[in-house]
């Protein structure tokens, strides 16, 4: 059963000019200094940056790592939004973040991806919010759960938080990559299907941890039709206590969103529409044509299931799944097809038909 969720649109949030796309939230990774936040804040401010994010409590892996300013930092952010008129907003781990954060008047709150991966703790704060109206981002958990992603946004929608985002900032792997973390861009656009109405910024500092990739990673972001970006930004990076390698200095930052190409997530060009209706029409009898194919196939992996069980047969074969798998990679290329794309499509066909297996093996 599909889900909903009664959120309110960023619209009505009063935090950003939609005019001028993307939606941009920017700030230090940590706040470390009142000088830092200040000087910071004033070069974003200059051209236009209305949202100022910094990181008060910092989740670190190993302890004696600079983590965070704690409450003094919040005095700072509350500084910004004094002598600026900026928004501020940070990341809140507990119930007790919360609480502070309300003391100082924050604006808006994240929950970061390690939070996002423990329901208890997204309880928890989704129930220290309950009586607040402040918007709450929601980053994707650090291993690529769709439903658990899902699963926090609707803990806090219980609650009664209904100015709700959510924020793609990659996945933890093991995988040889260029970037800080796996852009996994498919949940993404999985969540952004379901959830159309909800703003979806992506992070592209923290997925791709270093500056040189932040300009693809943005405009991956924008071709892709997300809403706005998360992006780190330091008067100083080179003196930052935190990810000083993906983080901009404000001018660096203002040149990037220049170059950005934003999409347009629909037009009334005449021409564009029809051509697009005919191409999704064929795309709708491609896809029937492979659900026809698909079951045609499944009915013989039944069928072979029968087999196997009649003679007392392993049903895996790993050796011949190896070489069917490679022969299907080489075919894939011919066809132009990425190996990653049709190592995926396999592997699912064949857990599917494993699975359909099983249960005739179990089957009296």
């Amino acid at each position: 059963m599909e889900r909903t969720l009664d959120t309110v649109p960023v619209s009505e949030w009063g935090f950003f000019d939609e005019s001028i796309p993307p939606i941009v939230i920017a700030g230090p990774c940590s706040a470390e200094s009142e000088l830092q936040m200040m000087m910071t804040a004033k070069g974003l401010h200059d051209f236009g940056i209305h949202v100022f994010r910094a990181g008060i409590w910092k989740p670190r892996t190993h302890p004696g790592s600079f983590e965070g300013a704690g409450v003094q930092g919040l005095k700072w952010l509350q500084k910004v939004k004094r002598e600026y008129g900026m928004k501020i907003c940070t990341e809140v781990a507990s119930q007790k973040h919360v609480y502070e954060c309300m003391k100082y008047g924050v604006d808006m709150v994240w929950i970061g991806a390690r939070t996002t991966a423990n329901p208890f703790l997204v309880q928890e704060i989704a129930e220290a919010l309950q009586d607040t109206d402040i918007p709450v981002l929601v980053k994707n958990p650090v291993n690529p759960d769709l439903d658990l992603w899902v699963g926090a946004l609707e803990r806090l929608n219980r609650a009664g938080i209904r100015k709700l985002g959510v924020i793609h900032r990659g996945f933890s792997t093991t995988q040889k990559i260029p970037y800080r973390n796996l852009p996994g861009w498919q949940i993404a656009v999985e969540l952004r299907t379901r959830y159309p109405e909800i703003p979806f910024f992506a992070d592209p500092s923290h997925m791709g941890g270093s500056r040189k990739y932040l300009k693809e990673l943005s405009q991956r972001a924008m071709d892709l039709g997300l809403d706005g970006l998360m992006i780190e930004s330091h008067c100083d990076p080179s003196c930052a206590l935190s990810d000083a390698a993906q983080q901009l200095v404000p001018a660096d930052l203002k040149t990037l969103l220049e170059s950005l190409v934003v999409r347009q997530k629909q037009t009334n060009d005449k021409e564009y529409n029809e051509n697009i209706e005919q191409l999704r029409a064929r795309i709708d009898v491609i896809d029937e044509n492979l659900l026809m194919s698909l079951a045609s196939r499944m009915e013989v992996s039944r069928k072979i299931g029968e087999f196997k069980k009649a003679h007392n047969i392993a049903i895996v074969q790993a050796a011949r799944w190896e070489d069917i798998l490679s022969d299907m990679i080489a075919k894939g290329r011919v066809y132009g097809l990425p190996e990653g794309f049709v190592t995926a499509v396999f592997n699912a066909i064949h857990d599917a038909s494993v699975a359909e297996q099983n249960q005739i093996l179990e089957r009296e």
